[in-house]
């Protein structure tokens, strides 16, 4: 007998787009709601042809690989909001709902006559959560973000990057993954006010304000010593003291040594393993595990202050051991005599060579219409009595219209039919996939 999980009953209005709304919308599925997504295909950028499509199949709304990660365990519908007749249609899908997600810029669903204060109208219960770049209050609520703009006012750009050169940004928008997991505490913590008080609200969350804390020991630097940040080193990434930097680092405490990324054989590009010694206790089993060379039981070597001076020979002689052995075997010989060592790991290894997530299953293999068998992330963390897990594949674009509107709403297929007529469901000029002729039959 399957166990419920935490969120079944509760049903969900999804009007995000792009990542950040959409990644929040994601893991409340995982936890048992129904996400009724609403799109339109002229303005879903997130469906747009992108290059995560699969070689070999052909570009188009389906065959984003970026959106069919974000939108498991979600059904879509395709409504025409800006239409007098769509937007009747979702405020009576809001009427049956326990919650709204948007991420929108402040003034669209306001303009779409959607704003909170309508809402509440339509259910005074309703818990409506905004994601929006800049919130919905202060003077500049009205801007407009994408991820790459939305860092550098958050401070993240500016702390990346090396001394003297621009500052680099980010690679990927940890903004829009940080900001959905926190999209999703917004609607947890609005229902439990809700079923505690029966009273809904409007939570207005700022995915900028909400990148702020992760510059937190840069903060820290300013607000307790009264520095500014600086980027005076190299990044303090995988070692813990470059050459021209002070050895004590100011968002570290005092560095430690070994501290770094080590080549792992046979040497090629993602062949590396990460070791960190703390203290000298640890230092000295890590000599022990590679079998008590000579050179490691030098005196220079015997405590941190004289790793730190020296910490170029002792990388360089580290490294002619970690050489010899794959990430994996020297990982595992590292840790059973506790040292902290892991693989430094690429997506193919994290999705097909890691027991751990393995045997947590962390990706779960989903069966697409479009894309065919593959794996999907699924919730990093368990539950041991309401199951959190990917129970369905990302919708087809407006695969579930026609189930939606007549299940809820009561409609019936002629009023489905003249929707897909009219633009209410479709825009007229726009060709349809083969199973939405299906379902106009």
């Amino acid at each position: 007998m399957s166990r419920r999980r935490a969120l079944e009953g509760i049903r969900i209005i999804d009007f995000s787009w792009v990542r950040a709304g959409p990644w929040a919308t994601r893991w409340l599925g995982a936890l048992g709601a129904e996400i009724i997504k609403i799109e339109w295909p002229e303005n879903e950028r997130g469906r747009l042809p992108s290059s995560t499509t699969p070689q070999g199949l052909e570009t188009n709304l389906n065959t984003s690989g970026n959106f069919n990660d974000t939108n498991v365990n979600k059904k879509s519908i395709t409504l025409n909001v800006r239409s007098p007749k769509g937007l009747a249609i979702a405020k009576r899908l809001i009427a049956v709902s326990d919650v709204v997600i948007e991420n929108f810029s402040s003034r669209v669903l306001q303009k779409w006559g959607l704003g909170y204060d309508e809402l509440q109208r339509i259910k005074p219960d309703i818990v409506y959560v905004s994601m929006s770049g800049y919130g919905h209050t202060g003077r500049n609520h009205h801007y407009t973000t994408f991820g790459p703009v939305a860092q550098a006012a958050s401070g993240l750009t500016f702390l990346s990057g090396l001394p003297g050169k621009p500052p680099a940004g980010w690679g990927w928008s940890y903004m829009d993954d940080t900001g959905g997991m926190y999209g999703a505490m917004c609607a947890l913590t609005g229902l439990y006010h809700r079923n505690a008080t029966g009273k809904g609200q409007h939570i207005d969350q700022s995915q900028m304000v909400s990148a702020v804390p992760l510059n937190g020991p840069a903060l820290l630097d300013f607000t307790v010593n009264g520095r500014g940040s600086r980027r005076t080193g190299f990044p303090p990434g995988n070692r813990a003291h470059w050459p021209g930097t002070p050895v004590l680092d100011n968002y570290r405490g005092p560095t430690v040594a070994p501290h770094n990324a080590y080549r792992t054989h046979p040497g090629d590009y993602n062949d590396w393993c990460v070791i960190v010694c703390h203290t000298d206790a640890e230092w000295s089993t890590l000599v022990d595990v590679m079998g008590a060379p000579a050179w490691a039981r030098d005196e220079k070597f015997a405590t941190v202050s004289g790793r730190l001076e020296h910490q170029q020979e002792l990388d360089e002689r580290l490294e002619t051991w970690t050489a010899t052995l794959d990430k994996y075997e020297l990982t595992e010989r590292c840790q059973a005599a506790g040292v902290r060592a892991l693989p430094v790991q690429s997506a193919e290894d994290r999705v097909e060579n890691d027991p751990q997530l393995r045997e947590r299953g962390m990706y779960r293999e989903l069966e697409h219409p479009a894309l065919g068998r593959h794996k999907v992330q699924n919730a990093p963390f368990k539950l041991s009595q309401t199951p959190a897990f990917n129970h369905a594949a990302s919708p087809l674009i407006g695969e579930h219209t026609r189930e939606v509107v007549e299940s809820l709403l009561g409609m019936g297929p002629e009023d489905v039919r003249a929707g897909f007529e009219d633009g209410t469901f479709w825009p007229p000029k726009r060709a349809r996939f083969p199973y939405q002729e299906d379902m106009l039959r």
